[in-house]
């Protein structure tokens, strides 16, 4: 238990919740400024690549990177909107992860998001069973 009364854990879940904000954000950023920021893509297939990406990423800025710096903040104080925002951004991990995998071993190579985000993912599922078994913890 750290001196707040919270266990090591919960405080090791917001500082990876919010040190995955940051990196999802940046890498996005990267990807961003190399991919879209100069002339139009002309190969169709390129295109049609392009557009996935461009989708990962307006979807986790949308929805990951928020729900991580919720996750964050609210865990770490142990209010239930930080467990249920934890919670969410961890299902978004394992699904996205399952996704860029799948989508990766199909094509034959692995990814830098693959290789820099699995990590994450696998911490997700691990701090999604604590979170559930440790639910009590929560206040509204």
């Amino acid at each position: 238990m750290t001196e707040e009364g919270r266990p090591r854990a919960v405080t090791v879940i917001a500082v990876v919740n919010g040190v995955a904000g940051i990196v999802t954000f940046l890498f996005w950023a990267l990807v961003y400024a190399r991919l879209f920021r100069g002339a139009p893509i002309e190969d169709p297939a390129i295109r049609a690549s392009a557009s996935g990406t461009l989708g990962f990423l307006v979807g986790d800025l949308v929805w990951a990177v928020p729900l991580l710096f919720a996750a964050a903040a609210g865990v770490r104080r142990l209010r239930v909107w930080g467990r249920d925002a934890a919670l969410m951004a961890n299902v978004l991990w394992v699904y996205s992860m399952t996704v860029i995998w799948v989508r990766d071993l199909h094509a034959g190579s692995v990814s830098p998001g693959a290789l820099l985000f699995t990590p994450f993912a696998i911490f997700a599922v691990w701090a999604t069973a604590y979170l559930w078994k440790k639910r009590n913890l929560f206040a509204a």
